[in-house]
């Protein structure tokens, strides 16, 4: 290196908070430096370590020392982000995004990013789009490892190699030291000029690609579809109609390349866009994948003040009188949507959605008067719908009768929820991971508690906004009025709703204006209360709250008999547990109800149901493949009927993208590959034929995602179709 070449500033952040695994974070710093030193131009590089660095630091730190290389060591979570520290040392995740967003500021500046943490690639990929070149980890390194390979990284950069080059000499230091991770590290690299870059202000256009570029102020479109005709074609149309119109689209089976990790990319692109196209089929109105997705961009949009991304609805063939799944018609509630029912339609639709983006404007949102939310009554000729109705609908006329539907009874589960129920100040959780039928249960102890003169309000967390469980005050004036409003004692809250103490605000309306006012008991069937676990202030307030009112009706004084009057049915999916870190329920009051797998006799039973006469050899294959999960038991009826497979075919391409199960398995890959360390511990189970011990958190938490069944400390995996499927997707 010319001893006229300006000093190149290395800046080493690292973080190991204390609830995370201890890391040789100081030996690392320490070769480091003692590898520069023995460099002939050392005086060409200046480190610059920072320890225990928190989020709060990173822009400062930046600012203050403008290095020309950033060195991260310490944890990375896969697509979740990075693990830097809070103001008490814990953990605190900085998301992809924001990452990206962060070294876009200082793209003039910065050449190269290394993130010295296991299963960064994500971070590695969107850094990518504004940093030249990015070193990162496409899955767990160990110390040692990680420690050579910074070492020879560096022992090439300071003695004049280039940063490619630096990093094969990264990998064969590991090699030479018998260590078998030199595979694991990863380079995105472009060579360009960046005086032409700053003059030209231009970026990839894919995420993860460094040949195309566009303007960095172009917009960008996530668009959502089903991968079938008309959905696919018309996707197509406006995937290459916004890119020729400059705005960065980013469509499945066009941007994501193959061996590409797809769940990454995906959550990445949700995290960038700015607009959320969605083709809403017939297909898709029951897909989960789409449902996550939508999920996703909506509790995106909530939670930032720029209100990104919109979200643009159309109905392809699919017209607005059709109804949608329970969840569907939460989020899309309050969003305009446009209907396609021809190719004629094309030309009109995707003008406007040009004209829109171009202006970066949305669809107004409808008059309350025009969301005539329809509700999907299942029956044997509809497909099974991925989340449930909270509560029966009736026909004009009468109710349905109970024993004519499709529920099947897991006795004695039922029975006692009904005697529960009865109890003075009783509270029912309803626990399991998804589609296990929680709130079906829910609605069949509103509805037997409604058949004895009880007022019923079933009440959904998903429809509250993402914004209301970061405030106390904000959530409980919300939860009254939902309470007050089905009660008509709406107009009364106002007077409680002064002052100080939101608790006790909540408390005052509830006792004196409903309990007070209403004669018969009042049963509350709150759903889908996970969505508040990871807000852990309000969440820990309301349940303590909940707590406070069910011990109210045991006291024996003059307000028991009150609080004995009101009756909660709680319910959430254990799914929740993971992604909060939860190793355990947060609220343990009240009486616990578990919903176990349908068992052969109730397969039979269900199978009857469908028109389906089968032998019990068919139900045990059945049994078998997918276990007794409701859910996709009754997917299996549902395409048997229809006569769009037989048993055997079902039997040969469960497990693969043809399959009728690819949707759902693919919801579980996403969850799977944005935990990198769960995913590890799956493999573990569906590569062994036998039980196999697992650590007490990753096994409780793949329990509660309902993909191993658990004896002691040994897992197996829970069924065929998970077994086959992951076997092939992990890796192993």
């Amino acid at each position: 290196m010319s001893p006229t070449a300006q000093v190149k500033k290395i800046l080493i952040l690292s973080a190991n908070p204390r609830d995370t695994d201890k890391l040789r974070l100081d030996e690392e710093v320490r070769e480091i430096r003692s590898t520069l030193r023995r460099s002939k131009d050392r005086a060409q590089f200046e480190i610059i370590a920072e320890s225990a660095v928190r989020v709060d630091d990173l822009l400062p730190t930046l600012l203050d020392y403008e290095p020309q290389i950033v060195h991260f060591s310490g944890h990375g979570t896969g697509s979740q982000g990075l693990a830097l520290e809070n103001a008490v040392g814990k953990a605190q995740l900085v998301s992809t995004a924001a990452l990206a967003r962060l070294f876009k500021a200082f793209k003039t500046k910065i050449e190269c990013v290394f993130l010295n943490a296991c299963y960064s690639e994500a971070q590695a990929d969107a850094i990518h789009q504004h940093i030249d070149y990015v070193v990162g980890m496409n899955k767990a390194v160990g110390d040692r490892g990680a420690i050579e390979f910074a070492v020879g990284f560096y022992m090439g950069l300071v003695n004049g190699r280039s940063y490619e080059e630096a990093f094969e000499l990264g990998c064969t230091a590991v090699d030479l030291e018998g260590i078998p991770e030199s595979s694991t590290p990863v380079i995105r690299a472009r060579a360009r000029s960046r005086v032409a870059d700053e003059q030209s202000q231009l970026v990839p256009t894919d995420a993860l690609s460094a040949s195309t570029t566009s303007s960095e102020d172009s917009t960008r479109i996530f668009i959502s579809y089903r991968s079938q005709d008309p959905d696919k074609q018309l996707a197509q149309e406006f995937y290459t109609a916004l890119k020729q119109a400059g705005h960065e689209a980013f469509m499945a089976g066009e941007s994501i390349r193959l061996g590409e990790n797809w769940s990454q990319r995906v959550d990445l692109e949700l995290e960038r866009c700015d607009y959320f196209l969605l083709l809403l089929s017939a297909q898709s109105a029951v897909s989960e994948m789409v449902t996550e997705e939508v999920r996703r961009a909506k509790q995106l949009r909530d939670l930032r003040p720029e209100r990104k991304p919109q979200l643009l609805p159309i109905r392809v063939n699919f017209p607005m009188n059709s109804p949608l799944n329970y969840d569907l018609r939460g989020y899309l509630q309050q969003i305009q949507q446009r209907e396609w029912t021809a190719p004629t339609d094309t030309p009109k639709i995707l003008q406007e959605v040009l004209s829109l983006i171009g202006d970066r404007g949305e669809w107004i949102e409808p008059e309350p008067s025009s969301l005539s939310a329809v509700p999907l009554i299942e029956t044997v000729d509809a497909p099974p719908l991925p989340v449930a109705e909270p509560e029966l609908y009736r026909e004009p006329g009468g109710s349905v009768p109970l024993e004519s539907g499709l529920y099947v009874e897991r006795s004695p589960i039922e029975a006692d929820c009904y005697s529960e129920i009865l109890q003075p100040g009783a509270l029912i959780r309803i626990k399991a991971p998804r589609q296990m039928g929680k709130t079906s249960l829910m609605a069949r102890i509103l509805n037997h508690a409604n058949q004895q003169g009880y007022q019923t309000i079933p009440l959904s967390f998903q429809r509250a906004d993402s914004k209301l469980f970061t405030d106390l005050d904000l959530f409980l004036r919300w939860f009254c009025e939902q309470v007050g409003r089905r009660l008509k004692r709406r107009e009364q809250l106002e007077e409680y709703w002064q002052g100080y103490g939101s608790k006790d605000k909540c408390n005052a309306y509830f006792e004196e204006c409903l309990l007070e006012e209403i004669d018969s008991p009042i049963v509350l069937g709150l759903d889908e209360i996970d969505l508040i676990f990871p807000h852990r202030e309000v969440a820990d307030d309301f349940f303590s709250l909940l707590r406070s009112w069910y011990e109210s009706a045991r006291y024996g004084d003059s307000g028991s008999e009150l609080w004995a009057k009101l009756r909660l049915v709680v319910v959430h999916s254990t799914e929740a547990y993971v992604p909060v870190n939860m190793n355990q329920s947060p609220f343990n009051v009240g009486r616990n109800v578990e919903l176990p797998e349908f068992t052969a006799a109730q397969v039979q039973d269900l199978a009857r149901r469908y028109g389906l006469h089968w032998q019990e050899s068919q139900v045990e294959q059945l049994v078998t493949l997918v276990g007794g999960h409701p859910y996709l038991v009754r997917k299996a009826f549902y395409h048997l009927r229809r006569q769009e497979v037989t048993l055997e075919q079902l039997l040969q391409t469960s497990h693969t993208e043809a399959g009728i199960y690819s949707d759902h398995l693919r919801r579980h890959l996403l969850n799977l590959q944005r935990y990198p360390q769960l995913a590890e511990a799956f493999r573990q189970v569906v590569v062994k034929s036998k039980p196999v011990e697992l650590d007490s958190d990753p096994a409780f938490k793949l329990e509660s995602m309902g993909l191993i069944n658990l004896y002691g400390n040994e897992a197996t995996t829970r069924c065929d179709l998970y077994r086959l499927y992951f076997r092939n997707y992990l890796g192993a």
